[in-house]
């Protein structure tokens, strides 16, 4: 990549969402769209061929899918990939490509041929423009594991465990819980910046590759040990407690909030509850959402740990925390959930 060009391919198999995308990012300074492929044999080529930057890539295709790209790349340095997906049927389909190797998901607004399509473009710009800075991590497996019996919930929990991120989000998540044990003592909630409509797919694939039981949050939902909650996207997730009881909140309120569901206020929430025993964790991601939060944390007398630079897929809200001199400790993600597991206990 050049100092000031990004050099993007577009991928789908539709040639108006083609046209739509390649008019989008090329009106943008700094972006130039270098060409179209029509499915995933015609994108490999031309990858080999231009070695573009970033790739936006759409999941379904006749002939070699989405999927069948990003496994083929198999997490080489370039180019970074940016998916375009419809949510519903294709949750699923988004959410592992960004296991895969995807560095980030831009949200059709329709599967239509209609100019609605237009109204992606400025996510898809800011997203193409972060992706061309990202560092790609290879693919995280997505074996199965098998479920310990139940055991009866722990009355006698202490911590709890917040965790935010943003880029590079899922595939952070998704090594973090399926290192934890089933024992793991603590309930853990998790805010992620996604676009609705992909926390109930990535919560049931958290489930499937995790010890622990991973759910997308509802309103009232019990925090126990042996639980992890996702944030629904679009609402904040709020904690609370009443004695030995905890559950968790959906709000949209602070509106003004950029990030819905936002980690300083999911992080403030715990403070307001738990005080000095919450261990706050802020792994990959661009911005500042969680700084507020992690200072909180720390007056309040508890425990922050941040993601390091070594791991991160975008290392910026790990950084300004550590910079603020709010972190106590950091780690590559792969030796996260070992850590957490000395401070949790």
């Amino acid at each position: 990549m050049t100092d000031s060009t990004i050099r993007v391919l577009v991928v789908d198999d539709s040639a108006f969402a083609r046209k739509v995308l390649r008019q989008v990012l090329s009106s943008a300074p700094g972006l130039t769209v270098v060409d179209t492929a029509r499915d995933g044999l015609d994108a490999l080529e031309k990858i080999s061929e231009l070695q573009p930057d970033v790739v936006t890539l759409d999941l379904v295709m006749p002939g070699l899918d989405g999927l069948g790209v990003l496994k083929s790349l198999a997490g080489a340095p370039s180019p970074r990939v940016v998916v375009v997906s419809s949510a519903g049927e294709e949750s699923e389909l988004a959410v592992s490509a960004l296991q895969a190797g995807a560095v980030d998901l831009v949200h059709k607004p329709t599967a239509l041929a209609t100019d609605r399509l237009y109204e992606l473009g400025e996510e898809l710009v800011a997203k193409v423009r972060l992706a061309a800075q990202a560092r790609v991590r290879p693919p995280v497996s997505g074996e199965p594991v098998t479920k310990p019996a139940p055991v009866a919930p722990a009355r006698a929990w202490k911590r709890l465990v917040v965790v935010g991120t943003s880029t590079g989000g899922p595939a952070a998540l998704t090594r973090l819980l399926r290192d934890l044990p089933a024992d793991f003592p603590s309930p853990l909630a998790l805010a992620l910046h996604i676009p609705a409509g992909y926390t109930e797919a990535l919560s049931r694939r958290l489930d499937g590759q995790s010890a622990l039981e991973v759910l997308e949050a509802e309103d009232g939902m019990e925090l126990r040990p042996g639980r992890a909650v996702l944030a629904r996207a679009g609402l904040h997730l709020k904690v609370e407690r009443e004695g030995e009881r905890a559950w968790v909140r959906l709000d949209r309120l602070p509106r003004q909030m950029p990030h819905h569901p936002s980690v300083d206020v999911l992080f403030q929430s715990a403070v307001a509850g738990w005080g000095a025993d919450v261990v706050g964790v802020v792994l990959t991601g661009m911005g500042d959402d969680g700084l507020q939060g992690a200072e909180s944390i720390r007056a309040a007398g508890g425990l922050v740990l941040t993601e390091s630079a070594d791991s991160a897929v975008v290392y910026g809200m790990p950084r300004v925390v550590k910079e603020a001199k709010l972190s106590h400790a950091s780690a590559p993600i792969e030796e996260m959930a070992a850590l957490l597991g000395r401070y949790a206990r």
